[in-house]
């Protein structure tokens, strides 16, 4: 089996923040993209009325997951929080207790993979 973790987290857009969350966007992909060698899929989807956001990741391992969240902390959390409401949040894959501590602030719930492969 495979080390990847991967996740879908579903947000609503906060009243007022429409205006500020491309830009947002923008600045975190540019960052993980340049900063995060781990980081294997990071994509943002949104309806056009810009209500709701989903973003899609995958992560090579643990260690990768760690990063992300350590940079997404120092740098993006509070605005991202400003922005978004999460509303469901899904991590995939074999995520370890440090991981499982990290997110538990978003109410992420998790699923092991049972079968399946990666190519």
């Amino acid at each position: 089996m495979s080390d990847i973790i991967e996740w879908v987290l579903e947000m609503r857009v906060q009243e007022g923040q429409a205006d500020k969350v491309l830009p947002l966007l923008e600045e975190m992909v540019a960052a993980t993209k340049s900063d995060e060698p781990g980081a294997l899929h990071y994509e943002y989807f949104m309806p056009a009325d810009r209500s709701t956001c989903t973003v899609l990741e995958r992560y090579a391992d643990n260690d990768a997951v760690m990063a992300h969240l350590g940079n997404f902390g120092a740098k993006f959390a509070d605005r991202f929080l400003t922005a978004f409401a999460p509303e469901r949040f899904v991590v995939y894959g074999p995520s370890n207790d440090e991981v499982r501590a990290a997110l538990t602030a978003f109410g992420a719930t998790y699923q092991e993979r049972v079968a399946g492969f990666h190519r």
